[in-house]
């Protein structure tokens, strides 16, 4: 895991993982947010993905509050697996997840950004920059609209 500390904010800090333990503390929160909160299969939701994937975590203290995923392929950048743990929601934290993976794909030489959107959450990608790409559909059972930003 690279030490890689990308924004650090009030209240808690965006990096990558630095152990097996931070990367296992992001997918068991991902299983929370995803499977227990909104009913994902778990084997759709561990895609086998995970290990080629750059992950961010969002840290307080010694709790990892939010985490997402990024794929690289080419010069495009597939972002997935946004979950922030339920306490930590409203407080920013998904928008600077995004601003991270922003520069973090950049610093990559990426000059795309390509996304799922869950419906329900599309005004932050529209606040991000997001723009739609594509018809509403539905993937784990959850309405979700392609999304895409030109870096």
């Amino acid at each position: 895991m690279e030490d890689s500390r990308v924004e650090t904010a009030v209240g808690y800090e965006i990096r990558q993982p630095r152990s097996e333990r931070e990367f296992a503390q992001a997918l068991a929160l991902r299983h929370e947010v995803f499977c227990v909160e909104q009913g994902v299969p778990s084997n759709e939701e561990r895609d086998g993905r995970d290990r080629s994937g750059l992950h961010l975590i969002a840290v307080q203290g010694d709790e990892i509050v939010a985490t997402c995923r990024l794929v690289f392929v080419g010069a495009t950048v597939q972002f997935s697996r946004l979950a922030v743990k339920r306490s930590a929601r409203r407080r920013g934290i998904a928008s600077a997840l995004l601003r991270a993976t922003d520069a973090q794909s950049r610093a990559r030489g990426a000059r795309r950004i390509v996304l799922h959107a869950q419906t329900y959450a599309r005004a932050l990608y529209d606040q991000a920059g997001y723009t739609p790409a594509g018809y509403e559909f539905v993937e784990a059972g959850i309405e979700h609209i392609a999304m895409e930003k030109r870096l």
